[in-house]
């Protein structure tokens, strides 16, 4: 038995593997996609409204901006605060079908040294941490930026 895996937000993203993707969604009418999903109404002050439908968001992206989190966030941040903080590495990408920016961590490894601006990442499945036991406990799962051809 493992852990049970469970999105750290339900609904902004699903799949495994080259399946995994952010879920959004678009208006049906002026064709404006959010991330996070909107699901109220459309946000576009020059729409009149439309259905807002869930999209698949594109894989790939160009990085924006990066920066590097050497610190621990205060609570409500989950972290084991019994380990020594590890800084992580976050990245805001634009999706330039979608015409958005979107952040997030890159994958465990990838340093601000290893990254520049314009170049292209993509989403892959991510750990956002673990609690309980083995058998019984929770792995919260995120996305995390990789830098393509990067396969750790």
């Amino acid at each position: 038995m493992t852990r049970t895996r469970t999105p750290v937000v339900a609904g902004w993203f699903a799949g495994e593997g080259e399946d995994f993707r952010l879920l959004g969604t678009r208006c049906s009418a002026c064709a404006s996609v959010y991330f996070p999903r909107q699901d109220g109404a459309c946000r576009n002050p020059g729409c009149a409204g439309g259905d807002l439908v869930e999209v698949p968001l594109s894989r790939r992206g160009r990085i924006w901006s990066y920066t590097d989190a050497r610190y621990r966030p205060p609570e409500p941040y989950v972290s084991d605060r019994e380990l020594p903080w590890e800084p992580y590495t976050l990245i805001a990408v634009e999706l330039a079908a979608e015409r958005l920016v979107v952040l997030g961590q890159g994958v465990p490894g990838v340093s601000v040294a290893d990254l520049e601006i314009g170049m292209e990442v993509e989403v892959v499945p991510g750990l956002l941490g673990e609690d309980g036991d083995e058998a019984s406990g929770t792995a919260w799962t995120t996305w995390h930026w990789r830098p393509t051809g990067v396969t750790a």
